[in-house]
């Protein structure tokens, strides 16, 4: 063990961190109900520093996406990160604190939780359909609960589980370079992966999957989280060449390849369309952004941001039609030539990007017993169970009840919380009762510039704004019932984190607080 620099114990009220420096290694240094920790203070997401987030009894949150971790232990209790932090020992002597750090961790920034193995002789199988985060994280908690029966991950994918929030951020993304986990770290910890393989019918009396290829797996326990697909525009014209929707690495490339030089067209102005717009802004010839409301984002982060972004992009030259709708889709030589709108303008286009929304994808539980609300998205309770026994639902695919929206019914489509999901559905497998209590937590990327967003906002009556949008920094708190629902912020850090804290812990933000210019319950470094 290599033993390193010393620090003067630093006196506080309740619970404190800071950064400090060990053999040069970053280390977070918590006091946290009397007690001293130290942690990896480079988050296992993006590595945010964590002595700029938020810390509340002993759970510290990331500042840039929300991820949480034990002050005292490193373990991962909130996504979107998927590993635990490295834990440092300490020591008190004659009113010091001495962190010693192993050489082994030194240069380690992320723990992988003790997993187990599938146990000879255990002839349970749990089946896992989809290929992303919910199923992931899943199979992973499984394993963490020393569960010692088979594992099968079926996905109709051609990669092992992704992050998928990169495809819009950053295009042109080799797949290797966002895989989440290698193949090793499946065949070490005995979970079966079949890639290319896709349900198409479910006999939960049979407790039966059918695939694609005619093969028949039986499953004592079944995790659906086939999530969703883009939704194409039902108009003439949709089947010419350079008429693209994101949904793959490969066409996230594609798009990236496409735009080059290229007069590009999108159709969208939710996150997806946004931050595709914001990227091929130095890339395209031009880039057109059709929207069918008044604003962008207008119905989840509200006009005021909306307007901002808006002009954001406006100032570098992004064109918008607001207010429009598509009719027609025309080309020349099987290729996009124009987008005619509803209006009879008429724009030049070489691509057409659409990202109007999402359908799901449950069009092989059709006949089951399964229970799928009116939108086809398959309907669970706090425990992620569906209505059939042994049959749990996670994802983009689950309308589930929130929580902290008083358990109201809601599907959100956020990495986040498809992670949160995959957690809650592997706990109560295992017979661990545990409720999904997990605050949404998103980001989006603009002219390289992130915001951050935490809560559920649906029915807002009003907003309280912190700092400006022409210094491009603000804070916007959604109000609901006189009380605070959400947060949206743009360099503003910690102050979504801090919200989200809030939220989880229960404690109300009243109107009044959020008015107010103490904004020390925000933690703002």
């Amino acid at each position: 063990m290599l033993m390193f620099s010393c620090y003067s114990v630093y006196h506080v009220h309740c619970c404190r961190m800071k950064e400090v420096e060990v053999g040069h290694h970053s280390v977070l240094l918590t006091r946290c109900e009397g007690k001293y920790s130290a942690i990896g203070n480079q988050c296992t997401h993006y590595g945010a520093p964590l002595s700029k987030g938020v810390i509340t009894g002993h759970t510290v949150r990331c500042p840039w996406h929300g991820a949480c971790f034990n002050a005292h232990t490193g373990d991962l209790e909130e996504f979107p990160g998927i590993d635990c932090l490295p834990c440092h020992e300490v020591k008190i002597e004659n009113s010091k604190v001495y962190v010693s750090v192993k050489k082994k961790t030194l240069r380690q920034e992320k723990r992988l939780k003790n997993m187990g193995v599938a146990t000879p002789g255990d002839t349970r199988t749990i089946l896992l359909l989809g290929g992303g985060a919910a199923s992931l994280i899943c199979a992973e908690i499984l394993r963490q609960e020393n569960y010692g029966g088979r594992i099968i991950m079926a996905s109709r994918d051609e990669l092992l589980p992704y992050d998928k929030t990169r495809l819009s951020k950053v295009m042109n993304v080799e797949s290797d370079t966002i895989v989440l986990r290698r193949m090793e770290f499946f065949h070490r910890y005995d979970i079966e992966v079949w890639l290319r393989k896709e349900a198409r019918a479910v006999d939960t009396d049979k407790k039966t999957v059918t695939f694609d290829d005619g093969s028949v797996q039986s499953y004592d326990q079944l995790l659906i989280s086939t999530g969703c697909r883009a939704k194409g525009l039902d108009v003439p014209g949709m089947k010419l060449d350079n008429v693209k929707m994101l949904e793959t690495p490969e066409d996230a490339r594609q798009i990236h390849a496409l735009s080059l030089g290229s007069n590009v067209v999108l159709v969208g102005t939710s996150f997806v369309g946004m931050e595709i717009a914001s990227y091929l802004i130095d890339k395209a010839s031009s880039v057109t952004v059709i929207g069918s409301s008044e604003l962008p984002y207008q119905n989840t982060l509200g006009r005021e941001i909306g307007r901002a972004t808006m002009l954001m992009l406006s100032e570098k030259n992004v064109k918008f039609y607001m207010n429009a709708n598509v009719t027609e889709v025309r080309g020349a030589d099987g290729k996009v030539k124009e987008i005619v709108l509803k209006s009879g303008d008429v724009i030049p286009a070489d691509v057409l990007i659409v990202g109007i929304g999402i359908k799901p994808n449950s069009e092989y539980l059709k006949g089951s017993k399964i229970h799928m609300d009116s939108k086809n998205f398959v309907t669970v309770d706090k425990y992620m169970r569906t209505n059939v026994p042994d049959v749990y639902c996670a994802g983009d695919l689950a309308t589930f009840p929130l929580m902290m929206a008083k358990g109201q019914l809601v599907n959100i489509g956020h990495w986040q919380m498809a992670q949160a999901h995959g957690r809650i559905a592997a706990l109560n497998m295992l017979n661990r009762q545990t409720e999904l209590s997990s605050v949404p937590f998103y980001w989006t990327v603009l002219l390289g510039k992130t915001i951050r967003y935490a809560g559920y906002g649906e029915g807002y009556t009003e907003i309280v704004m912190k700092g400006n949008f022409e210094d491009k920094k603000f804070l916007a708190l959604y109000i609901k019932e006189d009380r605070v629902i959400a947060a949206a912020s743009l360099n503003f850090d910690p102050a979504v984190s801090a919200v989200a804290e809030r939220l989880v812990s229960g404690k109300v933000i009243s109107k009044e607080e959020a008015a107010s210019d103490d904004l020390s319950w925000l933690q703002l470094s």
